[in-house]
């Protein structure tokens, strides 16, 4: 590790809390601008975290928003549009409780009285379960709600599954996500970025089952206190906690078929006491399943748009591989209430890998043409996959509640994050020459890497007075990466060491961050404005062929956000942001691996980050109905490509093209058409245009495309339910890409055992098989068509049931490595 640059993040490091703390030791007392506050407490008057509080119009007790208490009782709603309203508040184990109407203030907030929950018996507790139930989908003002918890659909499948299924979420063929058609998101689950992109972060999230999943929000345009990774927004998936006193635990178990078997299953657990919480969670996944990637390649002796092309040769190449997926995630951690306000917690999570290691099994078949159509060639390929790829982070966090721990009380938390990856995978590739007559040969690849992240980070939060509040904090992350790379060929029994494919890459990176947003509410005015600063140092070094690099960059990041609210039906807002996506690790990587003899992939050292200019408009119509404009301008996208390397050969990488525009209109309108039956429905009409060259082929061209989604929640009672999901979408072009479109269909039904404290579910997803992939790639001397398909159809069966008692609570539990983790290899 460059030792300039270990110095400078330990110093600035250092620094962050000491920084964060100065000055904060005696903070206003003030509530944050334009909220409703209060809090929730037992008839002994102490405080009841995790209750269930709405808001209600009180002409008709309609609901508008529903929070949860904190640790310390205290909940807040930002501002509503102007009118009348009722709080009510519930729990398990309480009676629920309905504040007396009111009315908002003109200006500034409203602190209402505390409110104080009595026992209820068991049918007030009935009716205390069912209030606390969220609806599927929530549109919020700045970003949609995903709540998995409960959800009929996520029951046996996997975190990617049900994010394919999300509004206006997509995954493409090679297992990008975008979202709304924009790729380069951020994603952090339970805070944290995982270490991977693509393929290797798809294949995570099959990993993860969802029904250890609470919640999924989609955050189109975040505001200076999010890292200002992710160009197109950022996903933020949340995993379920379990908030009860004393010792729970909980259980689920799954068994999925479509081909193959599919099982998962987990447990997590908690013990709770006044001052301390230790939790823990085990989940294990064994799956198996297929995938098919077929290619047709056109190969032209023109590198000229303006000649004539002439077909030279074509090929047909089909691959099919057999996956077996094995894997065991767990997560270990305490929460220790050092006072009334201040917090302190600890957890160590990992992905360990047992025995059968994970692997594939491929078998391709390539037949090479030439212009009239006669045979020239063909071959057959046997591959095999083993990965090993452990890893364990640990993460420290602090919190502290400055006065008297109220809503609106100034807060500092503060975090430290340590992660170790490594990764051991080996390929092998057989191909017979039954045509030619060349002599078998054996390719091996042996492919070992760590990686190792630090992350630092505090946060400040405080109300300046009633109308304004300051956000502030900073963040520095260290990056160390160490890759090795051998390929050896086999022919005749006599082995060779590949070099155009044997490599070693190492790479270093820091990235040290500070932010500022200040928030300010006149009358129905309410105005957010941050800027946030990041520098990044990287260093590159190839030690086979010496091609290094050298990157030392800063940018500002400035953020602006305005609502406004006209009447009680109608609230406008408007957002701006400047954000950068980042090349991930395995991006920059110039390892090359073999997908079949004619085509592989390799990483890009050449990648620049791109740069993005965001807008978005909204009307929201009776705080349900929303349309919504956004537009942006991308600088440098980064963009997968599939390119000729030879007469015969193709290469998939990612590479920068120029210039990227992009608008969307996005509609959402949640219905109840009888009181067992809510639609959430969702459409996103947009347009991309990209600019750029690449093979000698100029690209300048967009098209429009639309995203529809609808998803479907019926109740029967006594315990049963269901859901129908939709979604479809439309041709669409990924830079040199253009998909046709495709979609699918999934319902299931669940019902509620043991007194609810147990659900059976039963799931079919993609049931009409009508989600392949099919992409068409254009150059002046080379076109291929691509069709890509996996074991998509599946019918689940689902258990869970609950163990140890009702009485909840909650701690918020949080981690610091926000930025870097998503991009690492």
């Amino acid at each position: 590790m460059n030792s300039k640059i270990s110095t400078r993040f330990f110093s600035f490091a250092a620094g962050i809390l000491v920084t964060a703390l100065t000055g904060v030791i005696a903070p206003a007392k003030a509530q944050t601008a334009g909220n409703i506050t209060g809090s929730v407490r037992s008839a002994a008057g102490s405080a009841i975290d995790y209750a269930t509080v709405t808001l209600h119009r009180a002409a008709d007790s309609s609901v508008v928003k529903t929070e949860f208490s904190d640790a310390n009782g205290a909940f807040r709603f930002e501002r509503p549009a102007d009118g009348r309203y009722r709080v009510s508040a519930a729990q398990i184990g309480f009676a629920r409780h309905w504040s007396e109407p009111f009315a908002l203030p003109a200006n500034g907030s409203l602190a209402l009285p505390s409110i104080t929950l009595q026992p209820s018996a068991a049918t007030a507790l009935k009716e205390v379960q069912v209030i606390g139930q969220k609806p599927l989908f929530e549109r919020l003002a700045d970003r949609t709600v995903v709540n998995v918890e409960g959800s009929t659909l996520a029951a046996g499948n996997t975190t990617l599954d049900v994010l394919a299924r999300a509004p206006g979420v997509t995954v493409d063929g090679n297992d990008n996500l975008a979202l709304r058609g924009r790729q380069g998101l951020l994603v952090l689950i339970d805070g944290k970025r995982q270490p991977m992109t693509g393929s290797e972060l798809a294949d995570y999230l099959r990993s993860l089952p969802a029904d250890q999943l609470k919640s999924i929000e989609l955050i189109t345009n975040p505001p200076a206190k999010y890292d200002a990774q992710g160009g197109a927004g950022i996903i933020a998936i949340n995993l379920k906690k379990d908030q009860r006193m004393g010792t729970n635990g909980a259980l689920n178990a799954s068994y999925g078929r479509t081909q193959y078997n599919k099982f998962t299953s987990g447990f997590s657990g908690n013990h709770r006491r006044k001052n301390l919480n230790i939790f823990t969670s085990v989940n294990y996944t064994r799956r198996r399943g297929f995938g098919i990637r077929n290619t047709y390649r056109y190969f032209y002796d023109s590198l000229s748009a303006e000649a004539s092309s002439v077909l030279q040769s074509t090929s047909d190449q089909r691959n099919r591989i057999e996956s077996s997926d094995h894997f065991l995630i767990y997560k270990i951690g305490a929460d220790l209430n050092l006072s009334k306000n201040t917090v302190l917690g600890a957890a160590i999570n990992g992905f360990a890998v047992p025995n059968p290691r994970p692997n594939g099994v491929g078998t391709n078949t390539s037949t090479f043409y030439d212009a009239p159509g006669l045979v020239t060639n063909y071959y057959t390929a046997l591959s095999r996959t083993e990965g090993f790829n452990p890893n364990v982070a640990g993460n420290l966090n602090f919190k502290h509640t400055f006065g008297n721990g109220t809503a609106g009380s100034p807060e500092l938390t503060a975090d430290v994050d340590y992660a170790n990856y490594y990764t051991h995978r080996l390929q092998r590739q057989t191909t017979f020459f039954e045509m030619s007559g060349r002599p078998t040969s054996t390719l091996l690849g042996d492919q070992t890497g760590e990686l190792i992240i630090q992350a630092l980070k505090a946060d400040y939060t405080q109300a300046l007075s009633p109308k304004t509040n300051l956000e502030a904090g900073a963040k520095a992350s260290q990056v160390s990466s160490d890759n090795d790379l051998l390929f050896t060929n086999t022919v005749n029994d006599i082995t060779t060491i590949d070099l155009g494919r044997t490599n070693r890459f190492k790479y270093d990176e820091i990235i040290t961050a500070a932010y500022a947003t200040l928030s300010h509410t006149l009358n129905k005015l309410n105005v957010q404005a941050g800027l946030r600063f990041e520098q990044t140092v990287m260093k590159g070094r190839q030690l086979i062929d010496s091609l290094n690099f050298r990157r030392d960059y800063y940018q500002l990041f400035p953020s602006a956000g305005v609502k406004y609210t006209l009447s009680e039906k109608h609230e406008l807002s408007a957002s701006l942001s400047r954000r950068i996506n980042r090349p991930s690790y395995r991006q920059l990587n110039p390892f090359r691996f073999v997908i079949d003899p004619t085509t592989s992939g390799k990483g890009n050292p050449d990648l620049r980050p791109e740069t993005s200019y965001n807008v978005e408009l909204s009307h929201t119509f009776k705080q349900k109905f929303t349309t919504g404009l956004s537009f942006s301008i991308t600088q440098n996208p980064i963009t997968d490509v599939a390119q000729p390397e030879s007469d015969s050969t193709t290469v998939s990488q990612y590479v920068n093209l120029n210039r990227q525009q992009y608008a969307a209109l996005t509609l959402t309108a949640p219905l109840t058409p009888a009181k067992w039956w809510s639609i959430y429905n969702n459409v996103v009409l947009y347009y991309i245009h990209y600019q750029g060259s690449l093979a000698g082929t100029a690209l300048n061209r967009g098209r429009g495309a639309c995203s529809l989604s609808s998803n479907s929640t019926f109740t029967f009672g006594k315990g049963w339910s269901a859901e129908l999901n939709g979604t479809y979408e439309s041709r669409q072009r990924v830079g040199f890409f253009v998909f046709q479109p495709f979609g699918q269909v999934g319902v299931g039904v669940q019902k509620a055992v043991l007194e609810k404290r147990g659900n059976v579910k039963l799931a079919a997803t993609d049931i009409f098989y009508t989600s392949p992939l099919r992409a068409t790639s254009r150059y002046n001397n080379y076109q291929e068509n691509l069709f890509l398909r996996r074991d998509s159809r599946a019918v689940t069966l689902s258990l869970s049931w609950k163990l140890g008692n009702d009485n909840s609570t909650a701690t918020n539990r949080r981690s610091g490595a926000e930025d870097e983790k998503r991009r690492a290899q």
